[in-house]
């Protein structure tokens, strides 16, 4: 066990080391399939599409079945991509299959929009359905009649704008609305928007008015996105890149989550990225990479990480996000965010301020069972959950929660991970254990075996499928669609398995201790 520990502490290590190159983020189904029909030709992305046409599921859509609601936007771009591939193999196959898939799958938009829609779906969806009504079969699609009126209204305060400053939010799904190169213009890293898919769409307009020096900045930036997914593939690209402020800060908060901030043994790795973020933090804020636009989340962690790492930040830069008693992640974003909130009131619990509202809204926004779901930026309950856990116990070393407490531990499934889905992943079995971390403090003797049998179990699972430097596979952040911080998760994973290895061998200290 000593040796796994001081292996994965060393992974850990190199993971933190290694974030100055933008981020590593999984390939996306979405952003891919526009790049593939923004670039054009089919010759020289035959790899690519295939990669595409290996992605779609037995049912004929793209995404998990797990997660309905996020198969419409990457579905949608496959077909239209595929649909003008014929020539290779197996794409009139994926095609006739999606359209089959489509013509069955219920619309989730038919009468309201869900709390947790994917980014952009306003946008997006209602386009890519135009685009493809003149499919065969297309009098069957769905037509996401809900999301209309949202788009519409987008499209008129847009055409007002002339063009959208650098790093604006709505730049993220300029692929769906923008209609000319000139209402957009390339960030420092040459993206339009951190979004390969929107960036790919702004290039393919520049080019038809000329090629400009901007365009070899958009190609760059897009052959750049490509080398983060790690596929090894040209053109197949991620959801979002670079986060090169979300990823170090969401890991050095994980790394608190796990009680792992302060070791020794990451300690100049850590101070390396608090430096970073020290400088990079302004009165504005953080957004998630460098030349996007500040939201409340990323300055809420960014606050987490330097108060722990010993830093003094003022509050002021969270303060812009604040209307009432909510934080926005985004001014003028479409509904809240309960994680957003969770973060913003673990800063101001951390920095000694104020947080009764936002305390109340946290509290508010459980389900029935106590627990934390609906979440925009993360399908999975376990990550709102732990996250809210750790932000309320600020500030009380006592703190429990016996009605989260207990269905947590009735969550656990019988392999002994945790998942939102079908299946337990690595990455929400680190969740639950960060959680049940925090309350695991009863007095009462069978309540500590039952969680010190519940930790054993989640550590066996986790053991049977512990790798070194494995890379994460399951999407479970949302963007246009599901998709997976590479390095982020496995932060998570790895911080997991430490915390219960530790665990394990205090229980079973304690349990020698105990003995005649």
């Amino acid at each position: 066990m000593n040796a796994l520990s001081e292996q994965i502490l060393s992974e850990l290590r190199g993971l933190l080391s290694e974030m100055s190159d933008g981020g590593s983020v999984g390939p996306s189904v979405y952003d891919t399939a526009q790049a593939l029909r923004f670039h054009g030709k089919v010759t020289g992305r035959q790899d690519a599409y295939a990669w595409l046409i290996a992605q779609q599921q037995a049912d004929g859509g793209w995404g998990s079945a797990d997660f309905p609601l996020f198969r419409h936007a990457p579905t949608w771009a496959a077909l239209l991509a595929l649909q003008r591939a014929d020539p290779l193999p197996g794409a009139a196959d994926a095609v006739q299959a999606a359209i089959r898939f489509l013509q069955r799958q219920p619309d989730p938009y038919a009468h309201a929009v869900p709390e947790d829609a994917p980014i952009g779906a306003e946008l997006i969806l209602p386009q890519l359905c135009g685009e493809a009504a003149s499919l065969p079969g297309a009098v069957a699609f769905p037509r996401h009649p809900a999301l209309l009126p949202l788009r519409q209204a987008r499209l008129v305060k847009l055409e007002a704008v002339a063009m959208l400053p650098s790093g604006h939010p709505l730049l993220h799904s300029w692929e769906a609305w923008g209609m000319s190169p000139t209402t957009a213009c390339p960030d420092g890293d040459g993206s339009v928007g951190i979004s390969p898919a929107a960036t790919a769409a702004w290039r393919a307009y520049a080019v038809t008015r000329g090629s400009t020096p901007q365009t070899g900045r958009a190609d760059a930036y897009l052959q750049m996105a490509s080398l983060a997914t790690r596929s090894g593939i040209e053109g197949v690209v991620p959801n979002v890149w670079p986060i090169n402020v979300f990823e170090p800060c969401w890991s050095l908060y994980t790394l608190h989550l796990a009680r792992l901030f302060a070791h020794p043994a990451l300690a100049e790795a850590v101070r390396v990225i608090v430096a970073q973020l020290d400088a990079r933090l302004g009165v504005r804020g953080l957004g998630p990479a460098l030349h996007f636009a500040a939201d409340a989340d990323d300055t809420a962690v960014a606050l987490c990480v330097l108060h722990l790492a010993g830093r003094n930040p003022a509050v002021d830069a969270l303060r812009h996000f604040e209307i009432g008693e909510l934080f926005v992640t985004f001014p003028g974003e479409r509904n809240a965010s309960v994680s957003t909130n969770i973060h913003a009131l673990h800063a101001l619990r951390l920095l000694g301020k104020p947080a009764a509202g936002t305390s109340a809204y946290v509290e508010a926004n459980r389900n029935p069972h106590g627990l934390w779901d609906n979440e925009k930026w993360h399908v999975s309950w376990l990550y709102p959950t732990a996250h809210a856990v750790a932000a309320l116990a600020q500030g009380e070393p006592q703190w429990r929660d016996e009605r989260a407490l207990a269905a947590l531990l009735e969550a656990q499934r019988d392999d002994g991970g945790w998942g939102a889905g079908r299946a337990s992943t690595f990455e929400e079995t680190a969740y639950a254990l960060f959680a049940l971390h925090v309350m695991d403090g009863s007095e009462e003797a069978r309540g500590r075996r039952h969680i010190a049998q519940v930790v054993a179990r989640a550590l066996e699972w986790m053991l049977a499928r512990h790798a070194a430097h494995a890379l994460p596979q399951t999407p479970l952040w949302i963007g246009k669609e599901l998709y997976c911080p590479t390095r982020v998760v496995r932060v998570a994973e790895l911080a997991g398995l430490w915390l219960a290895l530790r665990w394990g061998r205090r229980v079973l200290a304690e349990g020698a201790g105990a003995a005649p």
